[in-house]
């Protein structure tokens, strides 16, 4: 098992399904990324240079950095974002999978 396999395993069983479906998501939305384990969570990398990490906590699953995009990227993305250019999607929601896929993709535009 990688160190991605036991961060899953670990979190907590309401998390763990939501993990692996952003997980799925990312490696699908970023063709050529690679995944790595980095700053103590899971990430999807392009080019050792950009990459989203994400990581489950309490109330909320994390994707992180999250960039800037132009006003119609925003007005989808903007609702999840934290100050810290993260976007946080609560536990208690639905687990918005066209987001993260429009961040994803947001990402590998960026390369």
């Amino acid at each position: 098992m990688s160190e991605i396999d036991d961060y899953i395993a670990a979190a907590p069983e309401a998390a763990r399904e939501r993990l692996l479906a952003v997980r799925e998501t990312l490696l699908r939305c970023v063709p050529g990324g690679t995944e790595t384990f980095r700053y103590g969570m899971p990430a999807v990398m392009i080019d050792a240079r950009y990459g989203l990490h994400y990581a489950t906590w309490k109330k909320h699953l994390a994707l992180y950095p999250v960039y800037r995009g132009d006003d119609a990227y925003e007005a989808v993305v903007g609702p999840y974002r934290a100050a810290t250019d993260s976007a946080h999607f609560p536990h208690a929601k639905p687990l918005p999978l066209d987001v993260i896929e429009l961040i994803a993709q947001g990402l590998h535009a960026r390369r």
